[in-house]
């Protein structure tokens, strides 16, 4: 059975060691998730997902930016800055709801972060996505022209 929240797990995992500069170790990184929840194909798919949204690093990172000036992605810690990373991914790029990406970053943050962080995290996260619902054209929102459902 695939859990998405033990997708992600494995997919901030790889993310943290990319991060790290192991950008050339894959066989060394899927050999780490040997010991993470779930099967192989959990932890597959937390390795491609972790890549798509290292390949949007750079976009999720100004956005970050944006919203937190006062904390550049240097100044961030590797956990968050990795959470954020796949959270943006996830919001802006594929099928999953906003709020859902927002909640499982928060859950995420809560289980391997600091005390502070889901807080900011969420915070970063919702300031996004809503200046994503206010630059989309009035058709494209969903519910209406106000975002509600």
């Amino acid at each position: 059975m695939r859990s998405p929240r033990d997708i992600r797990r494995c997919a901030l995992q790889v993310l943290y060691q990319l991060d790290a500069g192991q950008e050339e170790s894959s066989d060394t990184i899927r050999e780490s998730l040997k010991d993470s929840p779930g099967s192989t194909e959990v932890h597959e798919r937390g390795f491609e997902l972790a890549h798509l949204a290292w390949a949007l690093r750079q976009e999720a990172d100004a956005a970050v930016a944006a919203i937190a000036p006062d904390w550049p992605t240097y100044r961030q810690p590797v956990v968050d800055r990795s959470i954020l990373r796949l959270a943006y991914y996830e919001m802006t790029a594929t099928d999953t709801p906003p709020k859902v990406a927002i909640n499982e970053a928060v859950l995420l943050a809560k289980e391997f972060s600091t005390e502070k962080s889901p807080l900011f995290i969420n915070g970063v996260l919702d300031k996004i996505y809503k200046s994503r619902v206010r630059d989309q054209p009035a058709t494209e929102k969903i519910g209406g022209s106000d975002g509600s459902a």
